[in-house]
């Protein structure tokens, strides 16, 4: 697990944008990194994770953003991606009683959608990411994001 991954800021301008840099960033992460997506709704976030994937093998056509199932599990080349959207939770406790620990602490890199929600149960070692929209096509993506 990294201790921090710099993040370069990207102005993008499509969604093809977004996932480039969201697989510059992918090849870079490791076992047990938990990277947390903040933005609002149509930022971009899951065109990141669909970048993110694309560095380690996967699909993009298979990654969509789990609002129903709260995670799906991708098979990398060399170790599992767990995409989860806390969006739908109520309450943390929804969050701990699916097992997070195993995720967060365990053999895969975690990509957490709308981690306000589970905020107190992110580990230290989180990567926070902040996408904005800037206008209809353009977003802003930073490293960053609420604690």
């Amino acid at each position: 697990m990294h201790a921090s991954i710099s993040i370069e800021p990207l102005l993008s301008r499509s969604p093809e944008e977004t996932r480039a840099y969201g697989e510059r960033l992918g090849a870079r992460l490791q076992p047990g990194d938990v990277v947390a997506l903040h933005g609002d709704l149509g930022a971009g976030k899951t065109q990141l994770v669909k970048g993110i994937c694309a560095a380690w093998g996967i699909d993009e056509a298979v990654v969509s953003s789990p609002t129903f199932a709260l995670v799906q599990e991708y098979a990398g080349r060399s170790f599992p991606v767990y995409h989860f959207d806390a969006y739908r939770i109520q309450q943390q406790s929804e969050f701990f009683e699916m097992g997070y620990e195993t995720y967060f602490f365990g053999d895969g890199v975690c990509l957490v959608e709308w981690p306000e929600r589970i905020a107190s149960l992110l580990p230290a070692h989180t990567i926070r990411l902040q996408i904005d929209h800037v206008d209809e096509t353009t977003r802003r993506i930073a490293g960053g994001g609420p604690a």
